[in-house]
């Protein structure tokens, strides 16, 4: 068995290399490749380019299409894989990705070939569960309110929920909305907090918690966290109304998850009581009123960014093939249903 890997700046050779090596055989190879800029600033905008839609115009690393010609695997992180570049794999069994994200693949082209692809949307689960349960510290008892007037020379003693009392997570109601990798470990968290967790999730059938639909969640909610992996806008100029006044609102998900223009209105309205983001829509640049609310607190994408969520993942993503190969479920197949039609 020939597995070729693509690394880039985040998931670095060395990862791949001492994730994937353990579990091949003798007479199996492993050719490592590198795609992208070295930097990983650097390659924070080519990320944004592949999830805005520009896979196929971004070049491919110069030696993969001779690589993958008598490939049986194809572990990518980043790297996109095109049809064009799956004309030239006619061994390829699959396609290992170790992200959640898709947009750098080409699902209906391997599905095409026959191509089995997977994904890992749980490789920064419990990193972005902990950021978030931190955010949630930050808003519920002004963190980073506090240090940023003492920063300024400010003993600050009052705050936007000061005046409607400033509760213990324990005595909060939170409403999870996206019940996946990350949606589950928030609530895990939390629930060793002796918080009350809702769930809203369309679909998930059930949840240790029960399941709630969006409008309820949102009007009981004390917190609201986002999760989801849709696709459009899920919290808009309506949704935003049925929040309680002393909502707190939080995305580590997708910004495209809130629209942005009904949010500035109604925080301009005096809802929600606090809101804390740490994704945007046109990253690294920001709308400029979130600079200007006290009651905003804004974070540079980094709910993520933690090594586990990197060097862990390629072991992952060939643990889960081989297992497959030796009966067990395949997780997070991306075209089961396609495939075994």
């Amino acid at each position: 068995m020939k597995v070729v890997c693509v690394a880039d700046a985040y998931i670095t050779p060395e990862m791949m290399r001492e994730g994937v090596a353990p579990f091949l055989r003798t007479e199996d190879s492993l050719e490592v490749l590198f795609w992208g800029q070295e930097d990983r600033e650097a390659m924070r905008e080519t990320a944004r380019l592949l999830e805005t839609g520009h896979r196929d115009s971004l070049p491919l690393p110069a030696l993969l299409p001779e690589a993958v010609k008598n490939a049986d695997l194809l572990i990518v992180h980043l790297c996109p894989v095109t049809g064009s570049l799956l004309d030239n794999a006619p061994r390829l069994k699959a396609v290992l990705s170790c992200r959640g994200g898709m947009e750098n693949l080409d699902v209906e082209a391997a599905t095409e070939r026959g191509i089995i692809v997977s994904t890992n949307p749980a490789h920064n689960a419990n990193a972005v569960a902990e950021y978030t349960l931190g955010l949630m510290l930050c808003e519920t008892r002004n963190i980073c309110r506090s240090h940023f007037a003492l920063k300024n020379g400010q003993w600050r003693k009052v705050y936007p929920n000061t005046a409607t009392s400033i509760r213990e997570l324990k005595d909060l109601s939170v409403g999870i909305v996206g019940f996946g990798s990350v949606g589950r470990l928030v609530a895990e968290k939390l629930q060793a907090l002796g918080c009350r967790i809702l769930v809203s999730d369309p679909f998930c059938k059930d949840s240790p918690y029960g399941i709630v639909p969006l409008d309820e969640l949102l009007r009981l909610s004390d917190v609201v966290t986002l999760h989801a992996r849709a696709k459009g806008v899920i919290i808009g100029e309506r949704e935003l109304g049925l929040l309680k006044p002393t909502a707190v609102l939080i995305n580590t998900a997708r910004a495209h998850l809130i629209d942005t223009p009904a949010l500035k209105r109604s925080l301009d309205k005096g809802r929600p009581l606090s809101v804390a983001l740490d994704v945007f829509d046109s990253e690294p640049d920001i709308p400029e009123f979130l600079r200007e609310y006290d009651n905003v607190t804004i974070t540079s994408h980094r709910a993520g960014d933690t090594i586990n969520s990197y060097k862990d993942a390629p072991s992952f993503a060939i643990d889960n093939y081989l297992g497959y190969l030796r009966g067990k479920p395949l997780m997070f197949w991306v075209n089961k249903d396609s495939l075994q039609k």
